[in-house]
């Protein structure tokens, strides 16, 4: 199962020069990293990045991180959490997308 995590372009390079994602301080902060499911990642791109004009979007083969991926409640569902550093092998594919709205586009092409 794959799930997907929006970054900013400095995140993934970050990401990519480091071989592994340790979270933003927004994850930081929340204690886990925070991810979408495929039917979430358009409506949370739109909802906590509405002003940037560049996103990268990470999908991430959840089976390859086992049980540090935990479905949980939150205010808008339930969604995919992960609680530990996600490896760059664990990326399956990589959006480069022109802001939140083009993510589900991206993702369909």
């Amino acid at each position: 199962m794959l799930i997907y995590k929006i970054l900013l372009p400095a995140e993934w390079a970050e990401f990519e020069a480091a071989g592994r994602f340790d979270g933003s301080p927004f994850d930081h902060a929340s204690g886990f990293i925070h991810c979408s499911s495929r039917e979430q990642v358009g409506p949370t791109a739109l909802r906590v990045f509405p002003d940037e004009p560049e996103l990268v979007v990470a999908a991430i083969d959840a089976d390859a991180l086992g049980e540090s991926v935990r479905w949980e409640e939150s205010a808008d569902g339930v969604f995919p959490h992960v609680y530990a550093p996600v490896p760059r092998a664990a990326v399956t594919a990589v959006y480069q997308v022109a802001g939140a709205g083009a993510v589900e586009e991206a993702l369909a092409a």
